[in-house]
Order: C-alpha cells, then structure tokens, then sequence
C-alpha cells in the first residue's frame, strides 16, 4: 500500500470518527426537534423512534398560545430586549475598560488587571446573595434592571481580556501618529482602536447575546411576574410537577428558541473564527 493510499485510508477514518462524533453530540437536540411535531402522549412512548409518527402541527399552536393570556411573542419580545441591551452594555463598557488596561498607565492598573483575572475565576454562585441583597435595597428585585444594568460596567472580564488581548496587538505607533495629528485618548479610541477590533466585538456580540439569551437562573432569582419572563424562564412554565405536562407544547418552543441563537452563529460565524484566531493586525 502506498503512501497515497494510506492519506486516503487516514482521512476517511479521521471524517468518519468526527461525523459520528458530531452526530453523538447533536443527537438530543434532533430529537427534540422530531419530538416537537409528536403527539404529547407518545413523546416518551416512542421515545426510541426519532421521525413522528403521525406528524402534527398542533404543539407549535398551543405553545405559542402561552399562559394566562400571555403569548410566547411577549417572552420572546423579553428575551430580546434583556439579550440585546445586556450585550450593547457589555461591548461599550468592556471595549472602553480593555482600551484603558491595554494603552494608559495609571497608578493600580495592574492590581485592577490582577483583580479582572481574579473574578474570572471565582464563581457566580457565591456572589447570588450578596448581588440579591444588594438589587433588592436598590429597589430592582422584580424587573429586568438586574438582568441589564450590571453589564454596562464591564462585569464580565472574560470579555474585556479578549478585547484588551487584541488591542494588545495592534501597533502603538497608530497610536503616536494619531497624537500627532490632535487626537486624544478617546480620539484615538474612536478613530483607530475601535475599527481595528470589530472582529473581536463581533466574537464577544456572540458570545454575550447566547449567554443572556440561555440565563436561566438570572431570571430565576429576579423576575416574578409571568409577564416580564423570558423564554429560558417561561418554558419551564409547560413543565407541572402537581399534574399532567404539554412535553409537546414545551419541545416546541424550545426548538423556536434556538433559533435566534443560531440564526446569529450562522451569520456570523467567519467573524467568530477570526476574532478567536487573530491576534491584532493583519499583514
């Protein structure tokens, strides 16, 4: 067998073993899609059989029916306001702050990076209570203030270290050349930084808007009225513990809910892969 052959032999084996890697892992989000269009009653009956059999529309209808007269237009209309203005916020602020660790010096700055990398690391559960009690003095407790107003203070130093790493890598004699023209600190920022790391804010649009949009323990702890839910909260609404469940209903919507975040993966994706892979210019 010659080295050609052995090439072909390698990569069939290499494309088979990551196909069916992939299908292993994509498989429970096809099957609640299949499951969707089954009748409620032989969701788990048929648990093993992955095409509908009949297949019905009828659980889409009823979920968006939502509850108490409330549609699912008005949970999805929550989680796009709570995604969208959470994830303006968070570019601003996290732009601004990683613009100011990377290019001006200041006495604390490094124990202000030291601390960013700190938070990083310490879990968001053991900031629940502390964060609820200080929401509920402030009167926030029941609206959607503490699911937005937190991230226009850069909250999220993952974020701001991604951003600040590609400023990193941006030459300063930009910089230099733009002091000499007249610009300032935020002249700079605005007319040279800031176009240079689109691929980055892309890359951090992403991943802030999936992560708001899944939030479910967020909303958990702060919304208690039905009607300012957001679909991560209210589709546990379809899920009744004291009686019977509309599994069909709760699939269904769950399915239109991923939507948004794929639609956006999707279009979006070449950005993603170059705000990952590059590190400042481009030559």
């Amino acid at each position: 067998m010659g080295m050609k052959e052995k090439r072909i032999i390698g990569k069939a084996i290499y494309h088979v073993l990551v196909c069916g890697i992939g299908l292993i892992m994509i498989y429970p989000l096809v099957w609640m899609v299949m499951s969707s269009f089954k009748k409620t009653e032989t969701i788990f009956t048929t648990a093993g059989q992955l095409f509908p059999a009949p297949f019905v529309l009828e659980n889409y209808a009823n979920g968006w029916k939502g509850f108490a007269k409330i549609t699912f237009a008005t949970f999805f209309k929550n989680s796009l306001f709570i995604s969208i203005i959470a994830t303006i916020g968070t570019l601003i602020s996290s732009a601004l702050v990683a613009y100011g660790l990377s290019r001006c010096k200041f006495f604390g700055r490094r124990i202000l990076f030291i601390a960013m990398l700190l938070s990083m690391m310490l879990p968001a559960q053991v900031l629940m209570i502390p964060q609820y009690l200080w929401y509920q003095k402030l009167g926030w407790v029941g609206s959607f203030k503490p699911l937005i107003i937190p991230y226009f203070f850069a909250i999220q130093g993952f974020f701001v270290y991604q951003i600040m790493n590609f400023i990193d890598g941006i030459p300063r004699e930009l910089d230099e050349a733009a002091k000499i023209d007249g610009c300032s600190y935020y002249g700079i920022f605005g007319r040279v930084i800031l176009p240079l790391i689109s691929p980055a804010l892309i890359t951090c649009t992403i991943f802030s808007f999936m992560w708001r949009w899944d939030d479910f323990l967020s909303a958990l702890l702060y919304i208690n009225e039905s009607a300012k839910y957001p679909v991560s909260l209210a589709l546990k609404l379809f899920s009744d513990p004291g009686s019977s469940s509309d599994y069909g209903a709760m699939f269904a919507m769950a399915s239109l809910s991923i939507l948004p975040a794929v639609a956006m993966f999707i279009c979006l994706q070449k950005y993603l892969v170059e705000g990952i892979s590059t590190s400042g210019l481009k030559g």
